[in-house]
């Protein structure tokens, strides 16, 4: 693996972390980017409040939890897009996220217009 491809993943990550903790407050514990060919993929870990690990426990609270954090993704698409857009220089054409309410993990999927892996 390239060291300018590790640099990518790593200031990618870092780039998400200091969004998030400008928009909830609080960012994830860690976070870790990969890119593979015309994909970027970022997993977070540690990414649930107090509040929300207590909520989890009950059905109607997970379901909660992931509807709040839907609708925040979905509000801030755009954001994380451009994130992505500014560091890898390609353009995001879909982009895709789930969170764990088990693991508390949240896992992000930016699809490129070109196979970024090629290029770094």
């Amino acid at each position: 693996m390239s060291n300018s491809k590790k640099k990518l993943e790593a200031e990618i990550s870092a780039a998400f972390i200091k969004f998030q903790r400008e928009l909830i407050g609080r960012g994830p514990q860690e976070a870790k980017t990969y890119i593979i060919n015309d994909m970027l993929i970022t997993r977070f870990k540690g990414v649930l409040t107090v509040e929300e690990k207590h909520l989890v426990n009950r059905n109607s609270g997970k379901k909660l939890v992931k509807q709040m954090r839907e609708l925040l993704r979905e509000m801030y698409s755009e954001d994380y897009e451009k994130i992505v857009e500014h560091y890898t220089g390609c353009k995001v054409l879909s982009s895709h996220s789930d969170i764990s309410t088990k693991t508390g993990e949240r896992i992000e999927v930016f699809i490129m217009d070109k196979d970024l892996e090629k290029s770094l």
